[in-house]
């Protein structure tokens, strides 16, 4: 099984050996503890969950305390589950996980929460045109404009683009290249960018497999 979870440090850029310049997002990944293994005979479904972050262990309750004493475990703040489709667990309950758990070169698809842009319009949550500046118009310029259909149905029809909550989603950027591993300093590199604000949580899987 591979996968880990790890809080988004920042980005910031490496250079290959040919000196090219390479922009990465920095994950400190782990270390992580399996604090769970789902098993198809007693939870319907195979998947290991693993815990990050030690934390006090007054900022827990007693039963995520009591989840986490079954194997010994510290003060663990976020708990993630990974399936596991093929059924092979190579892993045992209280075992660590770091961040040499991937290689360089290897494709990974990161998960995170984007950043909450709260309230907003439908020019910045959906790339709406302005209205014209002109001819007339006192508050119309950054207003939608006509929402309905005409006489017949007459009304809106569900899923239309309008102003509201914007971020806060769960997203994965999928088929992202490790650029560097670093076990002794729990650091993952990944090539480009990744959801999220820095400091956010992220989990880390192995890429999918890419239709053609």
């Amino acid at each position: 099984m591979k996968g880990i979870i790890g809080r988004k440090v920042g980005m910031t850029q490496i250079f290959d050996a040919n000196g090219n310049v390479i922009p990465v997002t920095v994950i400190e990944a782990g270390p992580c503890f399996v604090t769970e293994i789902r098993t198809a005979d007693k939870h319907g479904y195979i998947a290991i969950q693993l815990g990050f972050g030690e934390t006090k262990a007054a900022r827990l309750t007693r039963g995520q305390l009591g989840h986490l004493k079954r194997n010994n475990l510290p003060a663990l703040r976020h708990l993630r589950e990974f399936r596991v489709k093929n059924g092979e667990l190579d892993v045992q309950e209280g075992q660590e996980i770091k961040a040499n758990v991937f290689d360089v070169n290897e494709r990974v698809d990161v998960i995170g929460i984007t950043k909450g842009r709260g309230f907003a319009g439908t020019i910045k949550r959906h790339g709406f045109h302005r209205q014209p500046k002109t001819h007339g118009q006192s508050d119309r310029e950054r207003a939608p404009g006509s929402v309905g259909s005409t006489t017949n149905p007459g009304r809106t029809y569900p899923g239309q683009r309008m102003a509201g909550h914007m971020g806060s989603d769960r997203v994965t950027a999928q088929n992202l290249q490790v650029a560097l591993v670093d076990a002794d300093k729990n650091l993952i590199a990944v090539r480009g960018s990744i959801p999220g604000a820095n400091g956010g949580i992220v989990m880390i899987k192995p890429a999918r497999p890419r239709r053609r």
